[in-house]
């Protein structure tokens, strides 16, 4: 819900440091590259309990996955393959954050399986509609909006890492958070895919 309409209000940040990086030389899938290695280091952090720092790089890399497909439009470069590598890399990063928390925090593990399991049937239909779909937005492909976008998500795994004593109920927001956002996207569908 933030990414859809919070966008706006920090979209002349992002296009800013999407063309500093552009006159750098710097080209969008190097960005999306570093974006995940540096979202990937989260898990390790929270691992050796280096909780800011983890929550730091976090959402930098989060940001770096704006400024990314924000390079791609500026300079005409996007592509399938860079559709491919953003959404991918996206859930590996969420995931090394899931599977540090689970290491961590054993007696969370049955919330995380929940947790992961709301997100593989959100993406999976988020996935087959914009394939389906033939209209596009401003990305390379259609974007169902939610209650629980990407913003949304680091906002809960920061609460995760923060307060690691609260983890099942956290978790348990967030998992309900994703079935509305999987509940919208289903309505959404049905009324798109019977036109």
């Amino acid at each position: 819900m933030i990414d859809t309409y919070g966008r706006k209000y920090v979209n002349s940040i992002i296009d800013k440091v999407a063309n500093i990086l552009l006159n750098l030389k710097i080209t969008a899938n190097q960005t999306t590259v570093a974006a995940f290695f540096i979202g990937v280091c989260t898990g390790p952090l929270i691992y050796f309990n280096q909780s800011f720092a983890a929550i730091i790089l976090l959402w930098f890399s989060g940001f770096l996955d704006a400024v990314d497909g924000a390079m791609a439009r500026i300079s005409k470069t996007t592509s399938p393959w860079g559709t491919l590598m953003d959404i991918c890399f996206d859930r590996l990063v969420e995931m090394t954050v899931v599977l540090a928390l689970a290491i961590c925090f054993p007696n969370a593990r049955f919330e995380l399986i929940v947790l992961v399991i709301c997100v593989l049937m959100s993406m999976t239909i988020f996935l087959t509609v914009g394939a389906l779909v033939k209209q596009k937005g401003i990305k390379s492909f259609y974007y169902q909006a939610g209650l629980a976008e990407r913003t949304e998500g680091f906002i809960f795994f920061s609460f995760m890492i923060m307060f690691p004593n609260y983890l099942p109920w956290i978790i348990n927001g967030f998992s309900a958070a994703i079935i509305i956002t999987i509940i919208q996207r289903i309505i959404e569908a049905k009324g798109i895919l019977d036109n």
